[in-house]
């Protein structure tokens, strides 16, 4: 029987920074035939076009699949596993398999998966990496007390939760992102704190030391900035992950295969050219506090430009920079993705980002 193809999991909450740390291992991959699978919580395929729009020489579009059909944990019979079959039965099947799922996406039943006769013989779970934006951790945006997180600590014990709950009314609610969070971590065989950049020194030690108290032992934490990590590290982990699911212990154990995305919501806005992306930004950072939205993606048409500009926000941190030139017959747009927790005001956010790219 020939070696099984070892597949890598990259997990993390939106806007962690995993599609940037695909770009750098697609750029890293120094000959590796690598096939990378796509999901995204979302209407548009935002991600996939930032990695074929990466303009790395290796990078196939062919070796780029996209499941846009919902959330990948949740679609594992339906869409994963046939891709995943696709792949391995190609006349050139990879050398290895990468999935990036969607920022909502928990990575056990992704790795259960692994088990189905189908693919059991063939594929191997190489790792699971989670990656984790250091700024919104150190700013408790995964915490129900973020005083906690200041001080180095998590709240990872569900009978001091509930205590804590218990004295104080206010408490008596579950965090979506704090247990999206903290299955991302539970399941993760590598941890990549990315964005260290924009933390100081002891900022950074205290959310070090939080997240590697948190960790099972054996897992690794390393440091990173716009993804960069070696891809000795990212690969080659050998964790049979899907012969340790036991020791991957996980909120929604209970709820196998699928789980609830009601607490998320996710909507594409049209917009018209824009001339202004700066401006645009700055009114944009303004819409997402009024909002609380989580993360906004996607793509402009700047007039006059012959590429196309990717703008990014998670909270009020946004890039934008261009990537690859229009296409001959390609329909020049602009659109972005807006992803929240549920509850959004759909109709005023649509408007106010109208009016910001008219401005």
């Amino acid at each position: 029987m020939s070696a099984r193809i070892p597949a890598t999991v990259v997990t993390g909450f939106l806007g962690a920074g995993k599609t940037s740390l695909l770009r750098h291992l697609l750029e890293s991959a120094h000959g590796k035939r690598l096939a990378v699978v796509i999901n995204e919580f979302g209407d548009l395929g935002i991600d996939r076009e930032i990695v074929t729009g990466c303009g790395i020489a290796s990078c196939r579009e062919e070796d780029i699949v996209e499941l846009a059909n919902g959330c990948i944990c949740c679609t594992v019979a339906d869409d994963f596993l046939p891709t995943i079959q696709k792949l391995i039965d190609r006349p050139d099947p990879p050398d290895h398999i990468v999935i990036e799922t969607s920022g909502l996406a928990l990575p056990k039943p992704l790795v259960k998966a692994f088990n189905w006769p189908e693919i059991r013989a063939r594929v191997t779970v190489d790792g699971v990496v989670a990656v984790v934006d250091a700024a919104a951790v150190a700013a408790g945006r995964f915490a129900d007390d973020p005083a906690a997180v200041a001080a180095g600590r998590f709240a990872d014990d569900p009978a001091a939760v509930a205590k804590q709950r218990a004295a104080d009314p206010s408490l008596d609610h579950d965090n979506p992102l704090e247990e999206v969070f903290k299955d991302q971590l539970a399941c993760a065989d590598l941890v990549v704190l990315n964005k260290r950049d924009l933390l100081d020194r002891d900022a950074r030690k205290r959310v070090e030391s939080g997240i590697a108290a948190s960790l099972r032992p054996g897992v690794k934490l390393v440091a990173s900035e716009h993804g960069r990590v070696s891809i000795a590290a990212l690969l080659g982990i050998d964790a049979a992950a899907e012969d340790d699911l036991d020791g991957r212990k996980s909120h929604h154990d209970a709820e196998g295969l699928a789980h609830d995305h009601d607490d998320f919501t996710s909507f594409a806005v049209a917009l018209p050219a824009v001339g202004d992306a700066e401006g645009l930004i700055a009114r944009l950072k303004r819409i997402v506090a009024q909002h609380d939205i989580l993360r906004v993606k996607g793509f402009l048409d700047a007039p006059g430009k012959p590429r196309r500009q990717v703008v990014q926000g998670v909270g009020g941190r946004f890039q934008s920079y261009f990537d690859r030139a229009w296409r001959e017959g390609e329909k020049r747009q602009s659109a972005l993705v807006v992803i929240g927790r549920a509850g959004l005001d759909r109709a005023a956010i649509e408007a106010a980002m109208r009016e910001a790219a008219a401005a």
